[in-house]
């Protein structure tokens, strides 16, 4: 079947009404929550294969992780669902106003291979909530991921309403040159502006999680040696292919020589002398970006790690010194675990630093000074800021994750899932009696005017 005829079958199911039912939703996220449970040593195995990543850490940041989505959202759905009450004009009283979400229509996942798990089934968790039917495209780089969710979902879910097509830049392709009603993205900007350009040709919303360089800023008021734990923490973490990780460290000479050491021995405790052999520690997805990330490491001094295997797909965790501005490795998002450490001036050298780039999709602020945290806040933009902490965002379902600019448009999780779905519909409702729109209409008489001008105050 080609992508023509999936698209139409999926229209047809959500044009039948099936997917509306509030209790066909609830079905469908409480299969999906089955199948993560059940399936588990499986999906493990697969992310084991494409990243080598351990089953705890698939556990805490792929299978799980979608599993709280899930429970967050049944226990709040129906609410959200509710038609929402607004306020009305005085002048056009007795009336009622409300929302009401209604779901897209047809809606396109793609996915990316870093979280091959996390980031294909997160999004479905939202498009399956708005009651829409849907298409998921999980990517090639993860092949065996790919395939399992391509046998699993037909088998848990309603394929009426959910369909799975593998394949790489061709199938994308023929894919992107379909009508759908929403499309959801994760990935890179490049990808990203191609995803946009064809979705502008049948004027298709789109949402967009990018990524981008992720600025750590770290000053003298900080614990240091738990500030680096946490850095370590979000930096290495799926060895760095994580869109949220810390991309470099922002901080002045003076801090950089009390930090570097903190992450030393922070890298140590998390991995151990010899993280080619732990495992908890993952793998780079394929020789290409291997490669890409070997020529980064002499644009600095290896403080940390620096060693690498390529037949292995092993790079140690690392952290270079003496990096400067304008070196390669700043000049696009490293994905890899890899941490510069920039070194400024002060406080609002750091803040231009940032502000001369793309926003960011991620900001960290190590500070517990207030005036530092509310500068940070209040003078630069990025899709979110964690103070203290790096990454542990994504696991808030009540506040939205998404980027800003050049870090993605559109945000998810929690209810924002359900939103990123939906229309918001307006629904007005105003009695044909007492007909008081009659106080609008013509003849203006000099004493409706001064009605209408006290009423409109």
């Amino acid at each position: 079947m080609d992508s023509g005829q999936i698209v139409e079958g999926l229209r047809g199911t959500f044009e039948s009404g099936l997917t509306r039912s509030h209790d066909w939703r609830i079905a469908q996220l409480r299969a999906l929550r089955t199948m993560l449970r059940d399936e588990e040593d499986r999906i493990a195995a697969a992310l084991q294969a494409d990243l080598g990543k351990s089953p705890t850490e698939s556990f805490i940041s792929e299978t799980n992780f979608v599993v709280k989505e899930i429970t967050h959202t049944l226990g709040h759905l129906r609410r959200w669902l509710r038609p929402r009450r607004s306020g009305a004009p005085l002048l056009l009283a007795p009336s009622t106003a409300k929302t009401l979400l209604e779901p897209l229509g047809v809606a396109l996942i793609i996915s990316p291979w870093n979280y091959p798990v996390q980031l294909a089934l997160a999004p479905l968790v939202g498009a399956l909530a708005a009651g829409n039917s849907m298409l998921l495209k999980p990517s090639e780089l993860a092949p065996h991921t790919s395939s399992l969710l391509a046998d699993l979902l037909p088998r848990y879910l309603d394929s009426r309403a959910v369909a799975v097509v593998e394949g790489g830049v061709e199938e994308t392709t023929e894919l992107l040159a379909e009508k759908f009603d929403t499309i959801f993205y994760t990935g890179n900007g490049r990808v990203g502006r191609i995803v946009l350009e064809a979705a502008a040709k049948h004027l298709t919303p789109v949402t967009l999680e990018l990524g981008g360089k992720s600025p750590a800023f770290v000053d003298d008021s900080a614990d240091l040696k738990t500030a680096a734990e946490r850095i370590v923490w979000g930096k290495f973490l799926n060895a760095g292919q994580t869109c949220v990780a810390p991309d470099y460290v922002l901080t002045t000479p003076a801090v950089a020589r009390k930090l570097t050491p903190q992450l030393y021995e922070a890298v140590r405790l998390l991995y151990g002398d010899a993280p080619r052999g732990n495992p908890d520690y993952g793998r780079i997805v394929n020789e290409q970006n291997f490669d890409r990330l070997v020529s980064y490491l002499p644009d600095g001094r290896a403080a940390v790690g620096g060693n690498h295997t390529k037949a292995a797909l092993y790079i140690a965790p690392t952290v270079l010194t003496g990096v400067r501005a304008d070196a390669p490795i700043m000049q696009q998002e490293i994905f890899g675990p890899i941490l510069p450490i920039i070194e400024v001036a002060d406080l609002n050298a750091a803040i231009d630093f940032v502000n001369k780039g793309d926003k960011p999709l991620s900001l960290y602020v190590f500070s517990n000074d207030a005036t530092t945290r509310s500068a940070w806040t209040l003078t630069t933009s990025s899709g979110a800021i964690g103070f203290n902490v790096a990454a542990a965002h994504l696991a808030v379902p009540s506040i939205p994750f998404g980027g800003v600019g050049a870090s993605g448009m559109g945000g998810y999780h929690g209810l924002r899932s359900v939103q990123a779905f939906s229309h918001e519909k307006a629904l007005f409702s105003k009695p044909l009696w007492p007909n008081t729109l009659a106080l609008l209409r013509p003849p203006f008489t000099a004493e409706r005017i001064k009605t209408i001008r006290r009423l409109l105050r």
